[in-house]
């Protein structure tokens, strides 16, 4: 393809972008295809002979987008919207007209100038203290791909840190806490590094959060029979309900045992500390106290305008305390890498703070988003999605059939319905197991039949402890209350229907 080539398909993929956005109204939220619908529609093997890009440009529009699951969709209120600002799509497209790997600072002096100016730059827009900032030339921040990537690299410099500080200790005794709450990239963590997680449990009084007294008795217990716990997954913002873990109290906890790392995952609550109103949730002071390190994701979060972040993915920010941390567990530099520029010390080379050793040009989309939107045009970005869930949680509470389980957290509400006043009467003195029982059944019967709607809403469970649970997490570009009144009458349709089938096959059994 030559430049003129380039510049004729470049238009028309601009176009159909376009296209696409202006049509998702009309599309399915959920993809409606069936499982090999592709497999089997590709041939088995590559052309022998190239093919013109008119047919490839083509074959997209007519057999991906179909098995497209369209997460920027105004009905996706599931897991998480991914973001895809218009910003940040022209961000990436110039990213990758520039392709480097990034491996240290010579490959591209841009490219790790860039980073270590947006990760301050998103430091202080989200009020983190100076000893994060890459200016500090102590501590600082790295894009990394997931909060689950960064989630293992702290582990892995928490590990180090341990180990050099305990040197009698036993790898096979250290020990990962998470909660029974915390995001799986605990234990995905613990699988990759062949370490035991223990999670820590929280309970509905505390919103699911946890507390400092089970902490320290965890610690206690633990240390009893000889195992060293290393590191603590904090979260503020929960996948599944939103929880924040008490921080202040843990961090108190952990002034006695100073060679425990405090990692606070924020993956989609982090970025509304963008508005002062809610750092008091975020628990910024006690972040800035106590965490030896923080991650949340700009391309991710549950909101309008498809992420809080308004990046595109992948986009997952990492700060930590301090950066020699992360440098003595993960420096590898062969004679072939090395630069005078790292010998004398003048330079950040990034691939010493994460896995790999390439990388993704990530800084120039945030730099191109902050920079469309500013400050003020990001903060009424999150302010109108936090508005948009309250309107919802508020439909719920007004309504005798559903309730809320726990108090809605920023963008996402977890509810469920009540048991019809007829089997409450039944249940009246019975045990607790089996009254949440029937709820689960019946809320479960709930979540299936809305799921057979994925074309026209797509809503995701959770278990909270022992109760089953639906999300509710406003998002997407052009979500407004108008869909938001939609989703909630067929939530209330769908409701209605489940109900009266499970009261049918109740009263059979």
């Amino acid at each position: 393809m030559d430049i003129e080539e380039f510049r004729k398909a470049g238009y028309q993929a601009i176009d159909r972008i376009c296209d696409y956005y202006a049509s998702l109204q009309e599309r399915p939220v959920v993809s409606q295809v069936q499982p090999g619908y592709l497999v089997d529609a590709l041939p088995s093997n590559p052309p022998e002979q190239a093919e013109d890009f008119n047919s490839i440009a083509d074959d997209f529009q007519k057999m991906i987008l179909p098995g497209i699951t369209n997460w920027q969709h105004p009905n996706f209120f599931a897991y998480f919207p991914t973001a895809c600002s218009l910003e940040g799509i022209l961000g990436d497209l110039y990213s990758s007209s520039v392709s480097n790997p990034g491996f240290n600072w010579l490959s591209s002096p841009a490219c790790t100038e860039l980073e270590q100016v947006v990760m301050d730059w998103c430091a202080k827009l989200i009020g983190l203290g100076d000893h994060f900032l890459n200016k500090s030339g102590v501590g600082g921040g790295v894009i990394q791909t997931t909060a689950s990537e960064a989630c293992i690299v702290i582990c892995v410099a928490a590990r180090a840190r341990y180990v050099r500080e305990n040197p009698e200790a036993k790898l096979e005794d250290l020990v990962i806490y998470t909660t029974t709450q915390t995001h799986s990239l605990g234990v995905k963590a613990g699988l990759v590094l062949g370490l035991e997680v223990r999670a820590l449990p929280v309970k509905p009084e505390d919103e699911y959060g946890l507390r400092g007294e089970t902490l320290h008795q965890a610690l206690a217990e633990d240390h009893a029979q000889g195992k060293r716990p290393f590191v603590l997954i904090g979260t503020v913002g929960t996948t599944s309900s939103g929880a924040v873990d008490n921080l202040e109290e843990i961090g108190e906890v952990l002034k006695e045992h100073p060679s425990i790392w405090l990692h606070v995952d924020s993956a989609w609550a982090g970025v509304a500390m963008a508005c002062p109103e809610y750092r008091a949730f975020g628990k910024l002071d006690a972040i800035n106290k106590y965490a030896e390190s923080y991650d949340t994701n700009f391309h991710k979060a549950s909101m309008r305008l498809n992420s809080w972040g308004l990046v595109n993915f992948d986009a997952s920010m990492l700060w930590v305390r301090s950066r020699k941390n992360l440098t003595d567990a993960l420096d590898v530099t062969p004679e072939f890498l090395r630069t005078k520029q790292h010998d004398a010390g003048l330079v950040v080379d990034y691939r010493n703070w994460h896995l790999g050793l390439g990388r993704r040009f990530r800084s120039l989309k945030v730099w191109f988003v902050l920079r469309r939107y500013g400050i003020e045009g990001f903060r009424k970005h999150i302010r109108e999605g936090v508005e948009l869930n309250e309107y919802f949680a508020s439909l719920v509470r007004a309504s005798p059939s559903f309730e809320l389980v726990t108090t809605p957290s920023l963008a996402l509400s977890v509810f469920r319905l009540t048991l019809p006043p007829s089997v409450s009467s039944e249940l009246e003195g019975k045990d607790e197991t089996t009254v949440r029982t029937a709820q689960n059944d019946l809320n479960r019967a709930f979540h299936t039949r809305i799921s057979a709607h994925s074309d026209k809403i797509f809503l995701t469970q959770t278990m909270l402890n022992d109760t089953f649970c639906v999300r509710f997490a406003v998002g997407a570009q052009r979500t407004r209350k108008a869909h938001v009144d939609a989703a909630w009458e067929l939530v209330q349709e769908n409701a209605r229907e489940a109900t009266e089938e499970w009261l049918q096959q109740r009263t059979k059994v």
